[in-house]
């Protein structure tokens, strides 16, 4: 019986998703579009009636926060740390904004 030759590691092709072209975008786009994804898939948790706490961990040199979702019925808790600048990002939205604005805010 022949043996069937195996593919190499890292010969798979991921035709289906455009993060496999990121590689040859500019450092400072590919983290910009990472951000955007982080920020959507928090969008979408809070959305979904995810339990949010929110409080700041750090002041200087640089503002800090801890963003814990909640979500019961997975049976997870997802733990972000986020500056600022993405903070505010991510409550521009209002739904999100309102979820978020119950929970207390500790300094």
């Amino acid at each position: 019986m022949l043996a069937r030759a195996m593919k190499p590691p890292g010969a798979y092709k991921i035709a289906g998703r455009s993060r496999s072209f990121e590689a040859y975008l500019e450092p400072s786009v590919r983290s910009a579009r990472r951000l955007e994804r982080i920020l959507g898939s928090l969008r979408s948790q809070i959305r979904e009636g995810g339990r949010v706490r929110l409080r700041r961990i750090f002041k200087d040199p640089r503002e800090v926060y801890r963003l814990e979702v909640e979500v019961p019925e997975l049976a997870c808790q997802r733990i972000t740390l986020l500056d600022r600048d993405a903070l505010e990002r991510l409550l521009s939205a209002e739904d999100v904004l309102a979820v978020v604005g119950r929970s207390a805010v500790a300094g």
